[in-house]
């Protein structure tokens, strides 16, 4: 497989219409705008790597939007279920990687520090833009942006540019083989002078995964799965699968709905209602459903209940306004985040429910000021979370109900994080740029334990009231057409959360997790360099940074009043506990070019190499959560009617020495040497029929190769055919 990481090295290349950074045209630095301080601002003024996606092709024909960040290369992603999806930016992932949706924080305070697979609530179809911040950018959004931040913007509506009331829309469906994907969209706009209205509707229903079935001669049963689980009467069963590469059960169904309304009294001003719904089926946790207790399966069932998010938010905006500020943003949003674990071990009648609740008041208020060649954004921002945990256990036999252990704490519990900001550009002449700003943090948790019986906790709360100081500092050098260079300072900052300070859950068999309030925030230090150079026929960039991660907190062995095993869930394990470590890094480098081959037709590509590592005790151990190498290649031709691509996604090995012993790598589910390099073939091609209809043909892992990402418990799909239709009216 060395050829596999040599290629993309030796061809340097970035993905195809993904970002705008890579534009084929020499003013690229005087046109391409990012939103990544909030406010629109050319790209050659930000120090910060920003990575644009807006071409619709990537952003609404994949099955959900973790599959968006997949398919760049540019990014990695873990999966525990087909339901799923947890981004890794820079070997920092969950609840150190802030998710936003339109200017809202979707991290709340039960956000886990393992795998998350809260991206798929928002609705790819509906995406207009997606922006990814690369490194510490805790300045301008706070706690958990340790790693970088993934802006996700939905569309908005649209007036009527003509002297009546505009009604248009568009409607797609997608069907996918080795998935059996069926998704259907429609999404139309109604559009007045002063009034729009955006309506948006897509269901989505996804079938057992079918695995590749080429592997590797040296893991021909890496992947199996050789059991169904069924129940007669009142006794499970464990059955041969009649096709060992169907990962049974791994289907959901997904339903999302959003209803934006704009009204738009002036050109420069503009109120928005944003009104948005999610809501899974049961989503089978398909790597917890392989695992093998006693020569047999460990469970009968796990699965994830539906997952529900509602969200309702009031955006106001003013630009080009008289008076200090000249441009104003306010932000003022609910959201209602509802999430759930069902288990039953296998011949076991007890089946224990977990439930979640997190209700969650927000509000963003932005100013920014011009004067001469400085700008000046100043902000504040809230969220109150109230978190509400409860768990039962049915026998399902009898119906009689007894209790359990809750996952969080089951008394009142609320987290809140507040913070005021400010983020200054000196734009010193036509080349050089400065960026600097700070931000202070404050981050409060009450957590309180009712029934402590069960686990025999030595406390009956845990309470946090953290202050933080944040920052950063870049110097960017851009020409005024084809070159940028910037060198950044920043740093990172997280406060530990419910999910850290209160959670008893066992993570895999024998292995329970359990409170430590002891736990104090996490910082990042980052340093980088990263740059842009842009040509007619070649154009490359890329991005050096290395960062020091201080009070790291990761899992290990602790102590429950003086035992290091206890019996949990009826199995003897052993107690482990998220601390913080005495020091840590992660450090790597990414490039990427493009290359002009002839009149539409180009070659691109990415390469990314990180790693990482904590020390404590003077023992150094690697630090979890970092990626294998990974990128994409890709040749593409693009004539504006119709599309041709063959491209490539890649991943290196990570070998078992590589991964953390204690934390979230999942060694269980690789190969006794760790996850295997593996590469697909990939083939696109897409056609627009008229002016209303278009059609895409892809067919993805052309080899049929068997492969799994790093630390992920579900193979990918096999080879697989899929079509798209889209038609607008």
């Amino acid at each position: 497989m060395a050829y596999a990481v040599a290629f993309p090295i030796i061809l340097s290349a970035q993905n195809e219409d993904v970002t705008d950074t890579l534009k084929r045209n020499s003013a690229i630095l005087n046109e391409v705008v990012v939103y990544a301080n909030k406010f629109p601002e050319l790209f050659k003024h930000v120090a910060q790597t920003v990575k644009v996606i807006k071409d619709k092709n990537s952003l609404n024909f994949q099955s959900n939007t973790g599959d968006i960040l997949i398919n760049t290369g540019s990014l990695f992603v873990q999966k525990s279920q087909q339901g799923g999806g947890s981004p890794v930016i820079r070997g920092f992932e969950a609840s150190r990687v802030l998710l936003i949706v339109d200017g809202i924080r979707m991290n709340n305070a039960i956000y886990r520090s393992g795998h998350l697979q809260n991206i798929i609530t928002v609705d790819n179809m509906v995406l207009d833009r997606l922006e990814v911040l690369y490194g510490p950018s805790s300045t301008l959004y706070g706690s958990d942006a340790l790693g970088g931040v993934v802006n996700m913007y939905t569309k908005n509506p649209v007036l009527s540019t003509i002297n009546k009331t505009n009604v248009n829309g568009n409607a797609v469906v997608r069907y996918a083989t080795a998935t059996e994907e069926a998704r259907a969209h429609v999404d139309f706009n109604i559009g007045g002078e002063k009034w729009a209205s955006l309506t948006s509707v897509t269901y989505g229903s996804f079938g057992d995964i079918i695995q590749g079935a080429k592997r590797q001669s040296s893991y021909q049963t890496f992947g199996l799965k050789k059991f169904i689980v069924q129940r007669y009467g009142n006794t499970d069963s464990a059955f041969v699968n009649p096709n060992p590469n169907k990962q049974t059960p791994s289907d959901y169904k997904q339903v999302d709905i959003t209803q934006k309304f704009l009204f738009q009294p002036k050109e420069n001003i503009q109120h928005i209602l944003n009104i948005q719904y999610s809501n899974s089926s049961d989503v089978p946790r398909y790597d917890r459903l392989t695992d093998i207790a006693a020569n047999a399966p460990a469970f009968a069932e796990w699965y994830y209940g539906p997952q529900l998010r509602n969200m309702i938010a009031y955006h106001f905006s003013a630009n080009k306004i008289a008076g200090f500020f000249r441009e104003i943003k306010i932000n003022a949003n609910y959201q209602d985040i509802e999430e759930s674990r069902i288990t039953r071990r296998f011949k076991n009648n007890n089946k224990d429910y977990r439930w979640e609740r997190v209700n969650i008041f927000g509000f963003n208020a932005d100013a920014k000021h011009y004067n001469g060649k400085n700008e000046l954004h100043l902000g504040i921002e809230s969220y109150i979370n109230y978190v509400r945990s409860t768990a039962e256990r049915v026998n399902i036999v009898t119906n009689t109900l007894s209790r359990i252990t809750t996952r969080y704490s089951d008394g009142p519990t609320k987290m809140s994080y507040n913070a005021a900001y400010a983020q200054h550009t000196l734009k010193i002449n036509d080349r050089w740029t400065l960026n600097d700003g700070l931000r202070l943090n404050f981050v409060k948790l009450d957590a309180r334990f009712i029934d402590t019986t069960l686990m025999n906790f030595p406390f009956v709360k845990a309470i946090q009231n953290n202050v933080a100081l944040t920052g950063n500092l870049g110097l960017i050098y851009a020409t005024p057409k084809n070159l940028r260079l910037a060198f950044l300072l920043s740093s990172g900052f997280r406060s530990p959360n419910v999910d850290d300070l209160t959670k008893v859950f066992d993570t895999r068999i024998g292995y329970v997790i359990v409170p430590n309030t002891n736990l104090k925030p996490e910082y990042t230090y980052n340093a980088e360099i990263n740059f842009n150079k842009y040509g007619d026929k070649l154009s490359f960039g890329g991005s050096v940074f290395y960062t020091w991660f201080k009070n790291a907190v990761v899992v290990d062995k602790f102590q429950l009043n003086g035992q290091d095993s206890i019996i949990y869930q009826n199995v003897k394990s052993g107690v482990y506990a998220q601390q913080n470590k005495a020091k840590a890094y992660v450090a790597g480098f990414s490039i990427n070019a493009t290359y002009t081959i002839a009149k539409y037709t180009s070659l691109d590509g990415v390469y990314t190499y990180t790693t990482g590592k904590y020390t404590n005790a003077g023992e150094t151990v690697p630090l979890d959560h970092v990626p294998p190498t990974y990128g994409r290649v890709a040749l593409k031709h693009d004539n504006k009617s119709w599309l041709a691509e063959f491209y490539t996604l890649f991943n290196g090995w990570k070998r078992i020495t590589d991964y953390n012993p204690n934390g979230e790598d999942n060694g269980q589910y690789a190969t006794a040497d760790g996850m295997p390099s593996w590469f697909t073939l990939n083939i696109r091609s897409a056609i627009k029929v008229g002016k209303n209809l278009s059609a895409q043909l892809l067919v993805e892992n052309l080899l049929d190769r068997n492969y799994r990402y790093f630390a992920s418990g579900i193979s990918a799909p096999g080879r697989n055919f899929v079509v798209t239709l889209k038609t607008s009216f």
